[in-house]
């Protein structure tokens, strides 16, 4: 039985005038990239912005490397 995946990313124009966030919270996707560009670890990351889980940023490091691969294909 095949199971839907829960969306990682949201953008709505009432929530940070529409910058994607991980789901349920206000946290910019981006942060998370620019925090790996400049050397620092997921746990600094989840440090810093305890709203986000790992779970989330491991699934969206998964799909960002599945959609890379799929291009590179």
């Amino acid at each position: 039985m095949a199971t839907a995946k829960a969306p990682l990313i949201s953008s709505s124009p009432d929530v940070l005038g529409g910058t994607p966030v991980f789901v349920g919270t206000r946290v910019p996707i981006q942060t998370l990239i620019e925090y790996l560009e400049g050397g620092e670890t997921i746990d600094d990351f989840l440090q810093g912005f305890p709203t986000v889980s790992r779970e989330q940023v491991i699934a969206f490091l998964e799909e960002a490397k599945t959609r890379m691969l799929a291009k590179a294909s």
